[in-house]
C-alpha cells in the first residue's frame, strides 16, 4: 500500500475525550475513528489488523472441529421471552417495527442458536457438534469508556458447544482452553493473559476467563506464581488457593478480559426443550458450551499492552503490514525511485508492504512509522545506496542494521 494514497493521516493528539490509551494511540494513527460512545469505525489500517486477528481465530476454531456459520443480529422477542432475558438482561437492545412487532439486537445468540440446533438434533448420533460465528453485537452498555474495549456495538466470534453428557462436554472444554491459549500467544500477548477461574453463577462452580494484565484493566485478577493460573477477585472470598495447583502465592494484578468460556450445560437448551434419543430411545437433554472472544477488546488490549511512548507495537501476527518502507529523498530522487523498485519486488515475493513514498521530511516519517508500529522498518537514502544495503529496524528493538536487499526478499 502506498502511504501516500491512505484517504486516512495520523493526528497529532488524540481527541480529548479519550483516556483510554488503546482508544488515543489508534485514533492518533487512524486505526479507527470514534463515531460517538462505544461505537467505533475501524479505518482501511486497523481493518487490516481486524482481520489478521479474525484469520487466527478462525484458523484455530476450525482445528477444533468448529464450523462457521453467520446467525442474524435481529432477532424476535418471542425467542428471548423463553430464556427470561427478555426482562432480566439490562443491557439488551429493544426495538419495535412498523406493525407493532418487537425485536431485540443480538447481545448474545443462544436464543438463535438453540432453536436452529432443534432442527437438526434428535438422536445421540447427531452429537457432539460445535458451530461458531463471527459478527456484530449489541448492548447497551452504560460504561462506554475504554475506547474499543468496552463497545455498544462490537465484533465477537462466539462458539456454541452441543453434548451428550458433561464427560464430552468437559472433553471438548479442554480443546477450546488450548485454543484459546494458541490465540493469545499468537495475538501476542500470551505471557500476559492468564487462564481465570470466575463465577460459574447458579448452574456451574466456575466459568473460566483469560485474562491479560495490564493497568488499563477493569479486573482484578490474583495470579498464582506457581502454575499462573489466575482467580477473579469476584470469587477469591470463597477460593484462597490456586484451585490448580493448591499454590497459596499469589500475585494480585488489574487485567483485561479478552476472553470466556462458560459450560451452560442445560440453562439454554431446556427452555426449547433441545433434547435427544440416547441408545435405549430415551429422551436426554443436550448439554452446551459457549466460548467468546470479543475481537475488538482484542486489539485494544494488544495495544494496552504493546506499546511505548511514541506509539503501537504490533505483534509479528496481528499487525497491518510485515514492513514499513521509507524512502528519504535525495536532490537527485534515485533513493525514492529504487525504493519504489524495491517495493514492487517485495510485493512479487508475497510480502506485505506500506511505502512511504510521500514528500515529506524524514522527521515526519520515522514519528509516523514509530505510531503505526509496523514490525519492520526499512529505510532506503542516499547513505544506504552508497553501501548498496537497506537499513532495517524493527519496531521493538533499539537498533537498525545494515542488511542486503537479497535478504529480505526470501
Amino acid at each position: 500500500m502506498l502511504q501516500s494514497q491512505l484517504f486516512t493521516k495520523t493526528r497529532k493528539e488524540a481527541p480529548k475525550d479519550e483516556v483510554a490509551k488503546n482508544a488515543s494511540l489508534l485514533i492518533r494513527a487512524s486505526f479507527v475513528d470514534k463515531l460517538h460512545a462505544g461505537v467505533y469505525t475501524y479505518l482501511p489500517l486497523g481493518f487490516l489488523v481486524l482481520k489478521n486477528i479474525e484469520k487466527i481465530i478462525r484458523e484455530e476454531m476450525n482445528a477444533i472441529g468448529g464450523q462457521e456459520l453467520l446467525l442474524p443480529a435481529l432477532h424476535p422477542k418471542e425467542n428471548w421471552e423463553k430464556t427470561g432475558r427478555w426482562e432480566s438482561m439490562d443491557d439488551l437492545y429493544k426495538l419495535t417495527d412498523g406493525s407493532g412487532k418487537e425485536y431485540a439486537l443480538g447481545a448474545t445468540h443462544e436464543e438463535v442458536i438453540v432453536p436452529l440446533a432443534k432442527q437438526f438434533v434428535s438422536s445421540y448420533k447427531d452429537l457432539p457438534f460445535s458451530a461458531y460465528q463471527i459478527q456484530d453485537k449489541f448492548r447497551a452498555e452504560l460504561r462506554a469508556k475504554s475506547g474499543i474495549l468496552r463497545g455498544r456495538e462490537f465484533i465477537m466470534k462466539d462458539l456454541y458447544s452441543f453434548h451428550r453428557n458433561e464427560e464430552d462436554l468437559n472433553s471438548f472444554y479442554e480443546e477450546v482452553r488450548g485454543a484459546y491459549t494458541r490465540i493469545f500467544k499468537r495475538c501476542g500477548i500470551g505471557n500476559e493473559t492468564h487462564y481465570t477461574f470466575a463465577d460459574g453463577g447458579s448452574f456451574s462452580d466456575y466459568s473460566h476467563e483469560f485474562q491479560t494484565v495490564t493497568e488499563a484493566g477493569e479486573d482484578i485478577i490474583h495470579i498464582c506464581k506457581g502454575c499462573k493460573t489466575a482467580i477473579n477477585e469476584e470469587v477469591i472470598a470463597e477460593q484462597k488457593d490456586c484451585p490448580e495447583c493448591d499454590g497459596k502465592s499469589l500475585e494480585t494484578r488489574k487485567a483485561i478480559e479478552v476472553g470466556n468460556i462458560f459450560p451452560l450445560k442445560t440453562k439454554y437448551s431446556d427452555p426449547f426443550e433441545l433434547t435427544y434419543k440416547d441408545e435405549a430411545g430415551k429422551e436426554q437433554p443436550v448439554l452446551m458450551g459457549c466460548y467468546g472472544i470479543g475481537l475488538g477488546r482484542l486489539m485494544g488490549a494488544i495495544v494496552e499492552v504493546c506499546n511505548d511512548e511514541n506509539g503501537i507495537i504490533w505483534p509479528d501476527e496481528v499487525a497491518p503490514f510485515e514492513y514499513h518502507l521509507i524512502a528519504i529523498s535525495g536532490g537527485d530522487g534515485e533513493a525514492m525511485k529504487q525504493a519504489q523498485e524495491f517495493y514492487e519486488e517485495l510485493k512479487q515475493k508475497g510480502h506485505t508492504v506500506l511505502f512511504d513514498d510521500r514528500d515529506t521530511g524524514a522527521g515526519e516519517k520515522f514519528k509516523d512509522a514509530d505510531l503505526l508500529g509496523v514490525p519492520k522498518r526499512i529505510v532506503m537514502s542516499a547513505k544506504t545506496l552508497e553501501e548498496g544495503k537497506v537499513e532495517l529496524k524493527r519496531r521493538d528493538e533499539e537498533d537498525s542494521q545494515l542488511v542486503a536487499r537479497e535478504d529480505l526478499l526470501g
